[in-house]
């Protein structure tokens, strides 16, 4: 306290000096509407570039949170286009199919967003960390996506983080289709670059083109139908000569990702429990055949 009175007494006069400056300029701006009118805009100036910075700097940090909306619009977006192509080529005298609401067709899915973590495109067997676990809903064998295209199937899952096997890896094995076409086949990464993989299987009755985009095909219970995998750009004979063997350009990115969907299919327990009893009920018969 003493320190604190020495100080004033010492400068004292600096302070009687800013507060005479101070009620100086408020008679100043009050009693004259030209200085006021000066103040004023200047005042309104600084006040508005606060604002603008402030405004600058939220959106700054509200980028990931975009980024994450525009993530999941696109999953959207891709499907509801591919459905109207699909209901487009199938059109009837039916014409309340094509009012129908194409979001309700997305009902059953829901959209877990996350971030990566961690990636790597340079091996072999790639995989990608991300950010969402078991307490976020993430479970084994569920579909990823991001905003351009496929990504991969959730292979180990911890409490809040799940590890993914991408497309970039030698053990993916994806159902996917020709757009349009019907045609369907699976695709595979034998390494190399980071932006094209291969479609195997295709029948060589099957006719398409250069560039036709190629979609999951929806026969497994991780993807639904629809979703962008990648567009052919070369076409070779398979090994034994039986089928096509499909050069593809990927339309993820894998190089720059961050922004990932998770999809939960509500479905998708049911179909993978109905495929399981399927498989259970043929086992005995087959053993049985066996012994006998």
């Amino acid at each position: 306290m003493r320190n604190l009175i020495e100080f004033l007494t010492k400068y004292n006069h600096w302070f009687l000096f800013i507060l005479l400056e101070v009620i100086s300029m408020v008679l100043l701006f009050q009693g004259n509407s030209y200085q006021g009118s000066v103040w004023f805009s200047s005042a309104n100036i600084l006040a508005g570039k606060i604002y603008e910075w402030n405004a600058d700097l939220d959106q700054f940090f509200s980028l990931s949170a975009v980024n994450e909306q525009l993530t999941q619009r696109n999953v959207f977006l891709e499907r509801e286009v591919e459905d109207l192509n699909e209901r487009l080529m199938k059109a009837t005298k039916d014409t309340t199919a094509m009012k129908h609401n194409q979001f309700a067709l997305l009902n059953s899915y829901k959209l877990i967003p996350a971030k990566v973590v961690d990636n790597s495109i340079n091996k072999l067997d790639n995989f990608i960390t991300i950010d969402k676990g078991s307490l976020d809903g993430i479970h084994k064998d569920m579909g990823v996506v991001s905003g351009t295209g496929v990504v991969g199937i959730i292979y180990l899952v911890g409490l809040h983080y799940s590890v993914v096997i991408p497309v970039l890896n030698s053990q993916s094995n994806i159902s996917v289709s020709i757009q349009g076409r019907g045609y369907f086949g699976y695709l595979h990464w034998r390494g190399g670059s980071s932006r094209h993989a291969w479609v195997d299987d295709v029948p060589r009755h099957a006719k398409f083109r250069l560039y036709d985009k190629v979609v999951t095909s929806g026969y497994s219970s991780v993807f639904p139908p629809g979703v962008m995998v990648g567009k052919i750009l070369h076409v070779y004979n398979s090994p034994d000569g039986l089928s096509y063997r499909m050069m593809v350009e990927l339309a993820t990115d894998f190089g720059d990702l961050r922004d990932v969907c998770v999809i939960d299919d509500a479905m998708m327990k049911e179909r993978i429990q109905i495929m399981r009893a399927a498989e259970d009920s043929i086992k005995p018969k087959e053993e049985g055949e066996e012994n006998n």
